[in-house]
């Protein structure tokens, strides 16, 4: 019933946002945008302020965005980031991603980053939303050694890293990529309900429906609404019932960004 990881600052919504999300108002309790960069954290702010106790905002530097911003900019956004720590229920998403990085020198760059974002996040007393791409071991060690506490892995794709993650306590997050991978399906089979959160990462991933059930649609736009969909996957995949699904990460989502709603 909450969606913990979506991009509603997307220029995607700009025809009808408000629209969309009086429309998720009606059938969930919270949604949790990602504000992955310092030139969106202006509209994020307008959104939570417009739709307050209902959307919430993380906030942090995406890794891939490395390159783009100097340290003078990385430095003014973190300040930014202080002075509006109590309109943000998280830091994120921020990491790893070697993915899309690929050089050594600019790699170095992003494991610094993460680093600051990582001690930006305890001193802010905040939660971390976690993005690892092709880095999740480095990422583990890095949260592991900066005494992370609080952490959410967002579409943690590691299911041979299970027993660390569970070990450290961390949470996840899944979304829509479950309909098509067997990798990300094994994740949600080896995490804790109690540690299990549900997401979009709207507005990617759209789901659309086959004769064979339902799959990514890399054509259209995704929204919170979805989350459905993934937690009546989850449920299959689990054996659980649907309302245990949906209800569990709720109350987890509730309770990990401290967000003091009646669920």
């Amino acid at each position: 019933m909450i969606d913990v990881h979506c991009h509603l600052e997307q220029k995607d919504y700009d025809k009808d946002r408000d629209e969309i999300i009086l429309k998720c108002k009606k059938e969930l309790k919270a949604i949790i945008t990602s504000c992955a960069h310092p030139k969106d954290f202006e509209k994020t702010l307008e959104i939570v302020n417009k739709y307050k106790d209902y959307v919430f905002a993380t906030a942090g530097i995406h890794p891939t965005y490395i390159k783009e911003l100097t340290e003078k900019e990385i430095d003014d956004f973190i300040e930014i980031l202080r002075k509006n720590k109590n309109v943000l229920v998280g830091i994120g998403e921020i990491g790893l991603d070697i993915w899309h990085i690929k050089e050594p020198y600019w790699r170095e760059k992003q494991v610094a980053l993460f680093i600051k974002m990582i001690k930006l996040a305890k001193e802010l007393d905040k939660p971390i939303v976690i993005h690892a791409r092709d880095a999740l071991e480095e990422t583990l060690k890095i949260l592991e050694t900066e005494n992370a506490k609080k952490v959410l892995l967002h579409m943690w794709g590691g299911h041979a890293l299970m027993d660390k993650v569970n070990k450290l306590g961390y949470y996840v997050s899944m979304n829509s990529i479950i309909m098509s991978s067997k990798s990300y399906r094994k994740v949600i089979k080896k995490i804790p309900l109690d540690h299990l959160m549900l997401e979009t990462d709207a507005p990617w991933l759209a789901i659309k429906k086959t004769k064979k059930g339902y799959s990514l649609d890399t054509d259209a736009r995704n929204d919170s609404l979805t989350i459905k969909l993934i937690a009546e996957k989850i449920a299959e995949e689990r054996d659980i019932d649907f309302n245990t699904i949906w209800k569990t990460c709720g109350l987890n989502a509730n309770k990990f960004f401290d967000l003091h709603l009646n669920i």
